[in-house]
């Protein structure tokens, strides 16, 4: 589902903002946009981002505004590091301008900043934590509303399928005496037995009383899931696809305009369905 949510909060280093975006994905996929002095804070939002969200693309964004008061120094390693690349680099291309200052200065890990790390991390996970708590509300608001439109289409499946039921004896015995007349005429003369035989076949292979039951008990499956709550997005993806395959079913053995109409229909709204479930955590 989609959502956003963003947090801010003073830190022994200035202030810290953490922004979440979830947009719909089939699988939790959590990406960080972190500058590289606060990529040790990753460990501990990713821990929080897991266990709270199960499905959704998550795109999570750090920065930190320093503080007045805070003063950087150089990092003795990274310049040493960056020295070493330097002179290689040099070797390499003997005729390059030597990095300015300025550019030295912006290199990554250059300039560090005495700071407790472990308060560092407890601000972040304190952020993350309020952050994750506006973004279920903004996904759960979502959730609601996708929950009462499937809830509505099931509604009008059922209804479907309850109106068809009625017909659906009547329907093959109406073309039963279609065929049994279309073979005597084939046969030429009153095969009794042969015509028994292909009508029995017939019979057993235009019979949806069972596709029709098991569509009823899938219906009452999406009820019971939805009303249960929690992360329901991957049980009704997987219902979606039985409703179809009945669906599917109930068309190819349709024997009459009526059980085919019922069989579109179904089809149709079930497709709207797998749309929304998609969204749904």
């Amino acid at each position: 589902m989609t959502g956003y949510a963003q947090a801010s909060a003073g830190s022994p280093r200035g202030t810290l903002s953490l922004e979440l975006r979830s947009v719909n994905a089939r699988f939790l996929d959590v990406q960080f946009r972190i500058a590289d002095e606060l990529r040790a804070l990753e460990p501990v939002l990713r821990e929080q981002l897991v266990a709270r969200i199960a499905r959704g693309k998550v795109d999570c964004r750090v920065s930190l505004a320093e503080g007045d008061g805070v003063t950087p120094r150089l990092n003795e390693e990274a310049l040493r590091r960056l020295r070493a690349v330097a002179e290689a680099a040099r070797r390499a291309f003997p005729d390059a301008a030597p990095p300015s200052l300025a550019e030295v200065l912006r290199w990554p890990g250059v300039l560090a900043t005495e700071t407790d790390a472990d308060a560092l991390r407890s601000v972040a996970a304190a952020l993350c934590r309020r952050a994750l708590d506006e973004l279920s509300a903004t996904r759960t608001r979502e959730g609601a509303k996708l929950a009462a439109g499937i809830v509505e289409r099931v509604r009008e499946m059922r209804a479907q399928v309850e109106k068809v039921m009625p017909l659906v004896p009547e329907a093959v015995a109406a073309y039963q005496h279609k065929i049994t007349e279309r073979l005597r005429e084939a046969l030429g003369s009153a095969d009794d037995e042969r015509v028994r035989t292909e009508i029995a076949l017939f019979a057993s292979k235009a019979d949806v009383a069972e596709e029709l039951d098991r569509l009823r008990a899938h219906l009452s499956e999406v009820e019971r899931v939805l009303g249960a709550g929690g992360a329901v997005g991957k049980r009704l993806d997987f219902l979606a696809q039985e409703l179809n395959r009945e669906a599917n079913t109930l068309a190819s053995k349709a024997a009459s305009a009526a059980v085919a109409d019922c069989a579109l229909e179904l089809k149709l709204l079930i497709e709207q369905i797998r749309e929304q479930v998609q969204n749904l955590e």
